[in-house]
C-alpha cells in the first residue's frame, strides 16, 4: 500500500478603511526581514522584503483581521489616498499581508485578493498544529497595478477554509488576514515609476478558473484600447486536486501499475489570442505546507508556498491587432492539465500618450499551438504489482515572434523570443517491502525582448529555472510497519538584464533554494507512530548591478528554527 498517496492527510496537520501617513527617512533600500527568533516553531521565510524609496508613503488597509470560516466570497472597498496627504503618480507600490490560522486541526488553504477584477495576491496557508497558532508575513510590489489604485475599487477575498466535522475530524483551524497597501512618493532620488495605463484581470471578481483537462481553456472576452503600444500578461497556474502533484505523475497507461496520478509529470502553460498561439509560460512545481509530508515545511515553507509569483508573457508584438478596435479574447490553458489547474492573471497595456489610435500587425509567429515532447519508458513489471525501472519526459520550445506598431515616437518593432526546456527523469522500484519513487526535474526558461523605435534599441532577457528534486521511500520494517522517508530540494534562479543597443543598464540575480527531510513512521495497521530526521534549510540570496544585495540563510530541525545566517553571499 502507498502511504504517501494520502497527500495532506489529517492526521500530520498536527494540528471602512484606515489611512495612515508615515514619513520614512531612512535611507536603507532592501530592508531585511523581522529577524526570526531561534527556537521559535512560527512559520518563517528567507525570502526578502520588498525594496522601499527612501520616500514619504501613507498606508490603506483593505481589510483588518478579516475571518475566513468558510467558504463564502468576502467583499471589501478600496479608496485611493487623499492626494493632500499621499498624491500620485507613486514610485512604488507595496502589498502586505499578515495571515494567522489558530491552533487545531486544518488543511493548508488557497488565498485569491482581487481589487477591481485584479489579482492581487495569490497564494497557500500554512498548516496548524494541535497546540500551535501559526502566523506570517508576505509582500509583493503591486506597482504595476497603480492605473487601478488611482480610483475606489471593488474587492473580493477568496480563501475557502471548511470549519467542522467532517468524517469524524473537527476541522477547527480559522484562517485571518490583513491586508494593506503602502504608497511611496516620489522624489529626488525615486522618480515616478513607469506603469502600465490600463490594467485587466483575466477572471475578475469570481476568482481564478478551472482547468479539469487538456482541452479546457479559460476564454477571456476583452475590449481593449485602440492605442496600445505595448502588452504584457502575469499568469499564475496552480495546481490542484489531481494536479497538486504532477510532477509525480506518469503515462495514463501505467498509473496502475506506479499508482501514481495521470497525464505524465509534464505540464506548461499555453496563451493564445483570438485562438491563435501568443505565449508560453513554465508551470512552477508549488508544494502546500501540507505537501507529501506537513512536517517537511514547519517553520520553513517550501519555494513560493505562501506567495506565488506570476510568469510575465511578453505580447508586445500583438500591439497593433489589440488596437483595431474589435473585442479580441485571450486564452489560458495548460498541456496535460488532468483535474484540476487554478489560473489567474492580470493583463497589462501601455497606451500611446498623444494617439488615441494606432495601427499595426504581426508580421511573423512561428510558435506552435503545443509542444512535442518525448517520452521513454523503461518499467519491467512481472505481473504480481512488483515493477521497477524508468519514466522520462523532455520537451523544448523555441519561437520568435516579431510585430510592429505605428506610434507617435515613430515605427515600433517588437521582438519576442523564448526558449523553454522541461526535462525529467523517474526512477521506480515496487515490490513487497518498499515502494521508491524518485523525481528529478528541470524547467527552464529564457525569454528576450526587444523594442526598436526609430533606430533606438531596448532590450530585455529573463533566464529562469525551477530545479526539483523529490525522493519518496516508503520501506517495511521487521516489525511489520513502515517508514515513510521523504527528501526535497527545489531551487528557484531567476537572472534579468536591461540594455540599451549595445550598452548595458542593468542586471539582477536571485536564487532561492530549500531542502526538507522527513521519516513518518507507522505501525502494521497503518496508525501513524511518530517521526523522525525532520529537517530544512532555505537559502535566499539576490543581487543586482544597482550594488543591492541580500543574503540569508535558515535552518530548522523537529519543527523549530535553530540557525540564521544573514550577509554570507554578500561578502
Amino acid at each position: 500500500m502507498r502511504l504517501f498517496r494520502t497527500l495532506s492527510f489529517p492526521l500530520l496537520t498536527l494540528a471602512t478603511l484606515l489611512t495612515t501617513v508615515v514619513p520614512y527617512s531612512s535611507a536603507q533600500v532592501m530592508p531585511s526581514p523581522t529577524t526570526p527568533v531561534i527556537g521559535n516553531e512560527t512559520t518563517v521565510s528567507a525570502d526578502p522584503t520588498v525594496a522601499r524609496p527612501n520616500s514619504n508613503h501613507c498606508t490603506v488597509t483593505l481589510f483588518q483581521d478579516l475571518e475566513f470560516a468558510d467558504f463564502n466570497t468576502k467583499n471589501f472597498s478600496y479608496t485611493p489616498p487623499s492626494t493632500k496627504v499621499c498624491p500620485g503618480p507613486w514610485s512604488k507600490v507595496v502589498l502586505t499581508v499578515d495571515f494567522t490560522v489558530t491552533k487545531g486541526t486544518q488543511y493548508d488553504r488557497t488565498g485569491q485578493f482581487y481589487l477591481g477584477g485584479a489579482i492581487l495576491f495569490f497564494g497557500t496557508t500554512a498548516e496548524p498544529r494541535l497546540d500551535f497558532t501559526p502566523f506570517w508575513h508576505v509582500e509583493s510590489d503591486v506597482t504595476d497595478l497603480s492605473a487601478l489604485l488611482t480610483s475606489p475599487q471593488a474587492g473580493t477575498a477568496l480563501l475557502g477554509n471548511y470549519v467542522g466535522v467532517y468524517n469524524g475530524v473537527d476541522y477547527n483551524g480559522i484562517v485571518y488576514a490583513t491586508a494593506k497597501l503602502a504608497f511611496y512618493e516620489t522624489n529626488g532620488e525615486n522618480p515616478a515609476a513607469s506603469v502600465p495605463n490600463r490594467v485587466i484581470g483575466l477572471t475578475g471578481n469570481n476568482g481564478s478558473y478551472a482547468l479539469n483537462s487538456p482541452n479546457s481553456v479559460d476564454k477571456q472576452s476583452v475590449t481593449l484600447p485602440t492605442n496600445v503600444t505595448s502588452a504584457y500578461l502575469d499568469v499564475f497556474a496552480q495546481g490542484q486536486s489531481d494536479d497538486e502533484f504532477w510532477y509525480t505523475c506518469v503515462p495514463n497507461a501505467l498509473t496502475m501499475l506506479l499508482e501514481s496520478c495521470g497525464d505524465t509529470g509534464f505540464r506548461e502553460t499555453e496563451i493564445t489570442i483570438d485562438g491563435k498561439p501568443a505565449g508560453v509560460a513554465p508551470v512552477t512545481p508549488y508544494i502546500f505546507t501540507g505537501g507529501i509530508d506537513p512536517l517537511l515545511w514547519a517553520p520553513i515553507p517550501g519555494v513560493q508556498t505562501l506567495n506565488f509569483k506570476p510568469y510575465r508573457v511578453d505580447l508586445s508584438p500583438f500591439a497593433g491587432l489589440l488596437s483595431n478596435g474589435k473585442t479580441h479574447t485571450v486564452g489560458v490553458q495548460v498541456y496535460n492539465a488532468d483535474s484540476y489547474f487554478s489560473i489567474t492573471g492580470n493583463l497589462l497595456l501601455y497606451t500611446d500618450p498623444v494617439l488615441t489610435k494606432v495601427t499595426g500587425e504581426v508580421v511573423s509567429n512561428n510558435l506552435t499551438a503545443e509542444p512535442s515532447p518525448e517520452q521513454f519508458d523503461d518499467i519491467t513489471a512481472d505481473g504480481n504489482g512488483n515493477a521497477y525501472g524508468s519514466i522520462s519526459i523532455k520537451s523544448n520550445r523555441q519561437y520568435t515572434i516579431v510585430g510592429h506598431v505605428a506610434t507617435s515616437e515613430g515605427e515600433k518593432v517588437s521582438t519576442v523570443s523564448q526558449d523553454v526546456t522541461f526535462n525529467q527523469t523517474q526512477l521506480f522500484t515496487i515490490n513487497e517491502s518498499e515502494y521508491v519513487q524518485d523525481v528529478k526535474q528541470t524547467t527552464n526558461a529564457y525569454a528576450a525582448s526587444s523594442a526598436n523605435v526609430g533606430g533606438l534599441e531596448t532590450n530585455t532577457s529573463n533566464s529562469f529555472s525551477f530545479p526539483l528534486t523529490v525522493n519518496l521511500s516508503e520501506v517495511a520494517n521487521q516489525q511489520g510497519g513502515y517508514s515513510v522517508t521523504t527528501q526535497v530540494s527545489q531551487q528557484w534562479l531567476d537572472k534579468t538584464e536591461q540594455s540599451q543597443g549595445s550598452l548595458a543598464e542593468y542586471s539582477s540575480q536571485a536564487s532561492n533554494t530549500v531542502n526538507a527531510k522527513d521519516t513518518l513512521l507507522y505501525d502494521s495497521s497503518f496508525n501513524y507512530l511518530g517521526h523522525t530526521g525532520s529537517a530544512t534549510t532555505q537559502t535566499y540570496n539576490s543581487n543586482d548591478t544597482n550594488g543591492d544585495c541580500y543574503s540569508r540563510t535558515l535552518t530548522a530541525a523537529n519543527q523549530k528554527l535553530t540557525s540564521l545566517t544573514d550577509g554570507a553571499a554578500c561578502q
